[in-house]
């Protein structure tokens, strides 16, 4: 797994190991296990145990620890050491100091998804998204607007998903990863919900049901039109002329350059999930 192909990101709660194999076989470009939100206190042993004995027998996955800070902290990234760990999914992140204190606790190297999900987590995003060793930011909506205390549509947090968007493309790193859609039944909410995040420059999702990861694959993988245009923006290119005509339009380097980008995300994708 890179964590720049990452379209759709599945979590799943660690203390449900029956369903492991169940997301791997989810067609989601990444899984998550998480220690965190899904796991009562009680059970966070247990849940360390299930992911440790899975990943003995072969498995690999993302793993969402819990915050730095927090009475299970260590012992989750103890875990975090092992191989099969793909990468460390850190929640509430507000300032580089928390990646500092995680990445201490390994003895390898591995890719940091901070999870930005407070108030301080965007004022510091720039620094979060430069730090060496993060590979895409996740955006948290549900705990932000609790921490904001913001009510209303997706406008309300228009310009927290943007300020991901920005601090991704200054850092040099992958799109970020939008929250997922609660509405996990409702699968046309789930398509709309990945198109608008596309639409503002997101990358992919993060699922928490497997029936959520087609319509996210869908939206965050370009469709026939749009690979076809592509193709024609760079084929044109190749003539070497500063200024051409695309389908009646203009077209000069920015517009090059996103053709580029959208043949680069349809190579990394499988082309059998867009749905044409």
């Amino acid at each position: 797994m890179n964590p720049d192909d990452l379209r759709s990101c599945l979590f799943v709660p660690a203390t449900h190991p029956e369903r492991f194999d169940k997301a791997m076989r989810s067609g989601a470009d990444g899984v998550i296990l998480d220690l965190e939100d899904a796991v009562a206190p009680a059970a966070k042993a247990q849940a360390r145990e299930a992911v440790r004995g899975w990943m003995d027998a072969g498995g690999r996955a993302l793993v969402r620890v819990n915050p730095p800070g927090s009475a299970w902290f260590d012992d989750d990234m103890a875990l975090c050491d092992r191989q099969g760990v793909l990468g460390v999914v850190l929640p509430k992140v507000g300032d580089p100091r928390d990646l500092e204190r995680a990445a201490s606790c390994l003895r390898e190297r591995k890719p940091f998804l901070p999870l930005i999900e407070s108030a301080a987590g965007v004022a510091n995003v720039e620094r979060i998204a430069a730090w060496q060793g993060v590979a895409r930011l996740l955006f948290g909506p549900v705990d932000l607007a609790a921490d904001l205390d913001l009510q209303g549509n997706e406008d309300a947090l228009l310009y927290f998903r943007s300020r991901l968007v920005l601090a991704s493309r200054v850092a040099g790193i992958g799109a970020p990863l939008d929250g997922p859609s609660l509405e996990f039944r409702d699968l046309h909410a789930v398509q709309q919900a990945s198109d608008y995040a596309r639409r503002l420059g997101f990358g992919g999702k993060l699922c928490i049901h497997p029936a959520q990861v087609p319509a996210v694959n869908r939206a965050f993988t370009p469709d026939d039109a749009e690979y076809a245009w592509a193709e024609r923006v760079v084929d044109g290119a190749r003539g070497g002329e500063g200024v051409f005509m695309v389908d009646g339009q203009m077209v000069d380097a920015p517009v090059i350059a996103r053709a580029q980008r959208i043949l680069a995300r349809a190579g990394r994708a499988p082309r059998s999930d867009t749905g044409h």
